[in-house]
């Protein structure tokens, strides 16, 4: 390269890395702010926010889904892509939103959701409908086990279970055969294997990026490539079921998906946008390949392993005393690995954690002193920090009186799975 294409190169990677300096705000809508008194947040809601957020520093709003939806996972059960649920509004509210960030200096991060789908989308209604429909490999479907009766228990095509409790197979009468499930019965997992479901992806995704959002929070983004032999997992002692996670936790295209997803949706684009993926069991090696610039992957990933060392082998159902040295180390290790090469985002809460000020520091008689803590470890280590809703106003966890006050799927099926 020229001294000048050098210089154009470093200039150009500069503006493209406006994120080392954001800070980015999460926003759960059904619990953010009601506009019209029905006891459900709502885009109109945030619209009515944006000048605080403005004021409060804020330089990218990740929402969570408000895609239409069952809601069977609070919105991460997508039916339909390209509409806003009715709960939360509407497209043109959707474009207000946007309107109203963009006037102020805000960007807008939708969460991407294409793992898996609501079993009511139209790509899975086709495909359930009969072997031989042409949308029938956009999904994971297996015959029961060789000898087992189909729909009879442990008849399942593996031994994997969900996130969400229970087998990862839900048996389909109609066909006779099983199809793959992660998470809730109700969200079959897309085969990525198949090259007509990833272009439908980057097509949407086009669509949304066309529309005027500036990038995507990517959920669960590294277990869309699995061993397609789908083996049985590891099960440890006095477990239902088999572990997975070794054959669809960053699996073997899941590197290829990414710069193919890059190629067909990112490049090329004259605009500051941000892609940030959700990785559960990622490791700190195969961070640095997913954020490597070079690599045109991710610009950042989520990864738990701070957010696991007060659980007794990982298991949120099973907490333990933190130890102070180990989340020094945790912390310390991840910034020093992405310290040249890559980026780290930053987190201490979000939907899908407890409370900051509640978890790791003192929500009685130090709660605004605890407050002040963890943001000033948030905000000063190296890499992108993103602050969940009510954070920076030191909100404290809240106790409910009966499981039924709950209207989480994941938290219902482990208290049904361990009572009965």
């Amino acid at each position: 390269m020229t001294s000048q294409e050098i210089q154009s190169e470093t200039a150009r990677r500069a503006g493209r890395e406006w994120f080392k300096s954001a800070v980015v705000y999460q926003i759960y809508p059904r619990s953010f702010a009601d506009s019209d008194g029905d006891g459900v947040g709502d885009l109109r809601g945030i619209i009515g926010r944006l000048d605080y957020l403005r004021n409060l520093g804020v330089d990218v709003v990740w929402l969570s889904p408000v895609y239409r939806s069952p809601q069977d996972d609070n919105g991460y059960d997508i039916s339909d892509y390209r509409d806003i649920d009715p709960v939360f509004g509407d497209l043109g509210t959707l474009d207000e939103l946007l309107d109203g960030l963009h006037t102020r200096g805000m960007k807008l991060v939708m969460d991407l959701v294409v793992n898996h789908t609501s079993d009511e989308h139209p790509w899975f209604v086709e495909s359930r409908s009969s072997k031989d429909n042409p949308k029938r490999d956009w999904y994971w479907w297996r015959p029961a086990r060789d000898g087992a009766e189909p729909g009879a228990a442990g008849a399942e095509p593996n031994n994997w279970g969900s996130a969400f409790s229970g087998p990862a197979w839900e048996y389909d009468p109609a066909s006779g055969e099983y199809y793959l499930h992660l998470f809730s019965k109700k969200q079959p997992d897309l085969n990525w294997e198949n090259p007509e479901v990833r272009a439908a992806v980057y097509d949407m995704m086009n669509w949304w990026l066309d529309r005027g959002v500036d990038g995507f929070r990517m959920d669960v983004i590294n277990f869309i490539s699995k061993d397609q032999a789908l083996p049985d997992g590891p099960r440890a002692d006095g477990m239902l079921y088999g572990d997975g996670g070794p054959h669809y936790i960053c699996g073997p295209r899941i590197h290829e998906f990414l710069q193919e997803m890059h190629q067909e949706v990112f490049a090329g684009r004259d605009k500051d946008l941000l892609t940030v993926g959700e990785m559960p069991g990622v490791t700190v090696e195969d961070a640095v390949l997913f954020t490597d610039p070079a690599r045109e992957e991710v610009d950042m990933v989520f990864q738990f392993e701070h957010v696991a060392l007060d659980q007794d082998g990982g298991n949120k159902w099973r907490p333990r005393k933190l130890l102070l040295t180990d989340l020094k180390k945790s912390l310390g290790r991840w910034q020093e690995a992405l310290g040249e090469r890559g980026w780290n985002s930053l987190y201490w809460g979000n939907h899908d954690q407890a409370r900051a000020v509640s978890r790791f520091g003192d929500d009685g008689q130090f709660r605004e002193l605890s407050a002040k803590m963890l943001a000033a470890i948030l905000h000063l280590h190296r890499g992108t920090p993103y602050v969940y809703q009510g954070e920076e106003l030191g909100m404290t966890n809240m106790t409910f009186g009966a499981i039924s006050d709950y209207r989480d799927i994941e938290v219902l099926n482990h208290h049904r799975e361990a009572t009965t």
